[in-house]
């Protein structure tokens, strides 16, 4: 069977990186919530979290923080989601974590249910997304 997952991190089917080192690859969620929704893909094959080595839990953690930083700099969200979705609940069958921008006007249920979101206009600007958030990653990285 073949992992989307591992597809995804290793860049086998198109995808918007905005961030990776050796352990993560950092992507646009292809259906953002928001702009800015970004997934923290395993490199290596993993279905949940606790089945995660040290230093790849220690990478999607770092990841986490730094896109979070980006995030707020740049779409000023009122906070910020983390999640993961384990087992059944997992679309990828492989780790992944969310990262999504809110705002306090918006019920984050419809996160999690089937209905489509109203967002053409987001999935027409991952580009620029993407763009932005490197921009803002990398000058985050300099001041390390």
């Amino acid at each position: 069977m073949t992992c989307i997952g591992c597809n995804l991190a290793h860049k086998k089917l198109p995808v918007h990186v905005v961030f990776e080192n050796d352990y993560v690859c950092c992507i646009l969620d292809h259906d953002p919530y928001n702009e800015g929704h970004v997934l923290i893909v395993t490199k290596k094959h993993f279905e949940d979290m606790d089945e995660l080595d040290a230093e790849t839990a220690s990478s999607c953690f770092q990841a986490a923080s730094l896109i979070s930083k980006a995030v707020k700099t740049l779409y000023k969200p009122d906070g910020i989601t983390i999640c993961q979705n384990g087992g059944v609940f997992s679309e990828l069958s492989h780790f992944h974590m969310h990262i999504v921008p809110r705002y306090k006007q918006q019920a984050f249920a419809a996160f999690y249910l089937d209905d489509p979101f109203d967002n053409a206009n987001l999935r027409n600007k991952l580009l620029k997304t993407q763009t932005d958030l490197k921009a803002a990653i990398q000058e985050i990285n300099e001041l390390i």
